[in-house]
């Protein structure tokens, strides 16, 4: 059975770092592109971040970019997203997911998710 598990959620005050965790079972996902994406209450779900399995190879949202780092080690098949300098409006849901689309940045092409954990950015 395939599995995300996120982990490294909780409550932060505004300027303060997370490290988020996306530990994988069940497959390799070699050559997929492992995917963070947030939803916050009332809205839908957007893309945050991406990487390519394979290369490392990574991609951003514009409201992230220069604030948070996506990563991963091959070795134990874990995603992470380091966040800095989060703001109140960071607060939501955040999901890891996995798709064979190369660097996708839609939902929609994402197979495999998580359960989510929760980030709370309080001013």
């Amino acid at each position: 059975q395939v599995q995300l598990v996120e982990s490294g959620g909780g409550l932060v005050q505004a300027g303060g770092s997370l490290r988020l965790s996306c530990a994988a079972s069940g497959r390799t996902f070699r050559g997929y592109t492992r995917g963070w994406f947030r939803q916050a209450p009332g809205k839908e779900r957007e893309f945050v971040a991406a990487i390519t399995w394979s290369l490392g190879i990574t991609n951003y949202s514009d409201f992230v970019k220069g604030r948070f780092t996506i990563s991963r080690d091959n070795a134990d098949n874990t995603a992470y997203l380091q966040m800095n300098s989060l703001k109140p409006e960071d607060t939501a849901v955040y999901y890891c997911a996995a798709t064979s689309r190369y660097g996708s940045q839609s939902y929609r092409d994402y197979d495999y998710w998580g359960q989510g954990t929760q980030v709370t950015v309080s001013s």
